[in-house]
């Protein structure tokens, strides 16, 4: 591998890893027109293992908004991550595969939920993500699996599929 290769590996890799790390803060953040943008034109994800849907990103997107409503204070934790760079002969190829552990903690709105007052999720500030203390209500752990392509000189997801291996609910 020359080092203009290695160069270039190395750039793919922290192109990929903002795409992943943008991927979570869009989830968090409920900002749904950064989260279609990480996706390919044709890209899709499927959130069937942890009790979600399959489809097109922006069908996910709308999804996503509408669900995510009932966990106003979110926060992923994208770990582990492994990245697996398409080979051609010694030169990186348009394809990679990343596997990722996550952890996602999430403050259920009682009020929103139908089981509390409103307020009762967040006893910090309205909108200030802070939850006075309390643990969260729903802890989820699993893996992602990532294909994405690059487009031009963008890495774009192509692919999402979610593993959900654990999760502790309320009462749990």
């Amino acid at each position: 591998m020359t080092q203009r290769v290695a160069l270039a590996t190395v750039l793919d890799r922290l192109a990929i890893d903002e795409v992943i790390t943008g991927y979570a803060a869009a989830v968090d953040d409920g900002a749904w027109p950064a989260y279609r943008a990480l996706f390919a034109e044709d890209g899709r994800a499927d959130y069937r293992d942890a009790g979600g849907i399959e489809g097109p990103a922006e069908e996910m997107a709308r999804w996503l908004a509408e669900t995510m409503r009932l966990f106003p204070v979110r926060q992923h934790l994208i770990v582990n991550r492994r990245v697996r760079l398409e080979d051609l002969g010694g030169y990186p190829g348009d394809r990679a595969e990343v596997r990722a552990d996550y952890l996602n903690p999430m403050r259920l709105d009682r009020a929103a939920a139908g089981t509390g007052s409103p307020g009762e999720a967040d006893s910090g500030e309205a909108g200030s993500g802070r939850s006075g203390g309390l643990s969260p209500d729903f802890v989820t752990g699993g893996r992602y699996a990532f294909e994405l392509l690059r487009i031009g000189p963008d890495w774009l997801i192509h692919r999402l599929t979610v593993h959900e291996k654990w999760r502790r609910a309320p009462g749990a």
